[in-house]
């Protein structure tokens, strides 16, 4: 979600109140107020070919003694910590355990230092197929426009949002944003008389608002995880299955990942202007209300009008992008739909050339949803003609890809892939995906991206808690959807190299996000012993309201955020230490929400996980 902040009401001044995960100055009090222990881990397990490395909290200069016992208490494996110092992103003393040498399966593992036990974990051949089910079954949940069937999705069943039923006005008859506030926010009067449905699509985040370019990224990662188990698996994988996902379209013959993006993908086809309009083909940037909503709320009872933004350059060009992606992975299964995604990238192209400098500006953060400026577009120009090229073969698309000032330019840096730097993804997919490119410029593409890799891994090696993070500017907003989107550029590195030493990196990377941290917290719902499970969403609000449902299982928490912008984070987390910079409570939308497009990361990466356990076709 792009950093905004809502309205400081009485609703957020009550629930600073409430319990959570906080940390200060680098001391953490963990979820429920209980004090996380000394020994941090992947609390959701090790495999059994993998590293298999811990972090202890300790003050001590010298190594120290520890223990790995089973179930039963009895002693696996001993040795002495390494001692790494003062870690840097969390202020804290630590040092580290590497128990790789141990590969039995078995439940209930325990680490022993100076008479204190860590949380039990498993070693097991496989552990990641259930978090990619989870992960990919978070998009049903949110959709919007369509009644949620509480047999399908257990406890998330409601009435259809924003399908136009009172109070809600809905999107099924959509105006544009009023003329005097288009030409507040652009310096100019947009024409737009015409009103769109645009029902369908995902929310985006905690709030009801819809954003194309945040849904590009988010749909096109999703088909990525496909596309890739696809690939290099050939298919021989349940990443390319139907029925994988709780969605009512589950067992129709197509895929489920690919019956899930075609919602996303259909809403983004809606958001164009109509033929016969000046801008016609151009992209409307969002739709959502035009004011924050106050509290819990079901998208069906949302009583605020709905307004279309102005088309944006960087919105028509994902439309491009993503619809270019899409005609290739259902040309198999819908011959139709598969051209009729084609023209439409063909389409937004051309009509983002004719308008290439359409902007979508900073609001005043109090209209009812996120900004997502975006000032440079080459990335986006350099993303569709990559996707195009990858479908189509044609030199045209080659040659704008040529054309491009990204084309030899580092493109995949420290603060990871997102919304608004989607070249990184461009240059992943040019990598990966099979194509007509020259050689020479496919072997200087892959080793653009291993350069990257071998970065992150340098990196880890110097974390205390073993990720692939260390960002110029600190961590943002989103920090662990950064985490991820880097260990996706080493997961790709390993995917076109087959050198073990990235997927090592990737698996322990993934030991940060499951709960081996600063804070001792798993940052995804339903996985570990101690989870994030206060995230903000005002349809997922049981933290505050018991009478809603809480995050679903799989559901990725935002995480550190060094410059919290919301009461909550704003009046608890004063002097944390970067990478304890999250709060596990509702009203910390800064530091936990959640978003499609960290979902869509973590997706990729598990079924990236579960496609290379042991036994799978890319297991070294």
């Amino acid at each position: 979600m792009v950093p905004r902040r809502f309205p400081q009401n009485l609703f957020f001044a009550l629930i600073i109140a409430s319990a959570g995960v906080s940390i200060f100055a680098g001391h953490p009090v963990a979820q429920d107020n209980d004090v996380p222990g000394m020994i941090r881990v992947n609390q959701l397990g090790y495999l059994t070919d993998g590293p298999k490395r811990a972090t202890v909290v300790h003050d001590g200069a010298n190594p120290v003694n520890w223990r790995l016992v089973d179930a039963n208490g009895a002693e696996v494996a001993a040795g002495d910590t390494l001692p790494m110092g003062r870690d840097r992103a969390s202020t804290l003393n630590v040092h580290t355990i590497d128990f790789s040498s141990v590969s039995v399966e078995g439940a209930g593992y325990r680490l022993e230092v100076d008479n204190e036990e860590s949380i039990a974990f498993t070693i097991a051949d496989r552990l990641y197929g259930g978090l990619r089910t989870d992960a990919m079954s978070y998009f049903y949940p949110v959709r919007s426009g369509v009644a949620i069937d509480g047999k399908i999705a257990e406890r998330y069943g409601r009435p259809a949002g924003h399908a136009g039923v009172l109070p809600n006005k809905g999107d099924t008859d959509v105006p544009c944003l009023g003329t005097r506030k288009a030409r507040k926010i652009l310096g100019q009067a947009i024409s737009c008389d015409y009103r769109l449905d645009v029902s369908g699509g995902w929310y985006d985040a905690g709030d009801f608002g819809k954003y194309v370019v945040n849904g590009g990224i988010a749909v096109a990662q999703l088909m990525g995880a496909y596309e890739r188990s696809l690939n290099v698996l050939k298919g021989q994988s349940a990443t390319t299955g139907d029925g994988l996902l709780r969605i009512p379209e589950a067992g129709n013959g197509v895929p489920d990942i690919l019956d899930e993006a075609r919602w996303e993908l259909d809403f983004l086809v809606s958001m164009r202007v109509p033929a016969g309009e000046p801008l016609a083909g151009m992209v409307h940037h969002k739709v959502h209300g035009e004011k924050w909503l106050p509290g819990p709320m079901l998208p069906d009872q949302d009583p605020e009008q709905r307004v279309l933004y102005p088309p944006s350059t960087a919105a028509t060009l994902n439309l491009a992008a993503v619809a270019a992606q899409g005609a290739r992975l259902f040309a198999p299964y819908d011959a139709k739909y598969s051209e009729g995604l084609l023209a439409v990238a063909k389409r937004a192209y051309a009509a983002a050339e004719a308008h290439p400098d359409m902007i979508a500006p900073y609001s005043d953060g109090q209209n009812g949803g996120g900004d997502y400026h975006d000032p440079e577009v080459s990335d986006e120009f350099y993303w569709a003609a990559a996707e195009l090229y990858l479908t189509t073969g044609e030199d045209e698309w080659y040659e704008r890809l040529k054309a491009s000032p990204l084309w030899r330019e580092r493109v995949l840096t420290s603060d990871g892939i997102n919304w608004r730097e989607t070249a990184g993804w461009a240059r992943l997919q040019l990598a990966s995906v099979s194509s007509k490119l020259p050689q020479q410029e496919l072997d200087w593409i892959r080793g653009s991206v291993r350069a990257a890799a071998d970065t992150f891994l340098a990196v880890q090696r110097g974390e205390g808690f073993g990720l692939m993070y260390r960002p110029q500017g600190g961590y943002g907003w989103g920090s662990n959807h950064s985490v991820i989107e880097n260990m996706i550029v080493t997961a790709v590195a390993y995917d076109i190299s087959g050198k073990p030493e990235y997927l090592k990196g990737v698996r322990e990377s993934m030991d940060y996000i499951l709960g081996r941290n600063a804070m001792g917290i798993s940052y995804v719902t339903g996985y570990g012993t101690h989870y994030a499970h206060r995230q903000f969403a005002l349809m997922f609000a049981h933290s505050v309201d018991p009478s809603f449902p809480e995050p679903p299982r799989g559901a990725l928490a935002g995480g550190p955020n060094g410059q919290p912008a919301d009461p909550v984070a704003e009046a608890k987390l004063r002097g944390c230490a970067p990478q304890a910079c999250y709060i596990d409570e509702f009203g910390s939308y800064s530091t936990n929400e959640i978003a499609i497009n960290w979902n869509a990361a973590l997706s990729w990466i598990a079924a990236f996980l579960a496609d290379t356990e042991t036994g799978s076709a890319t297991s070294n």
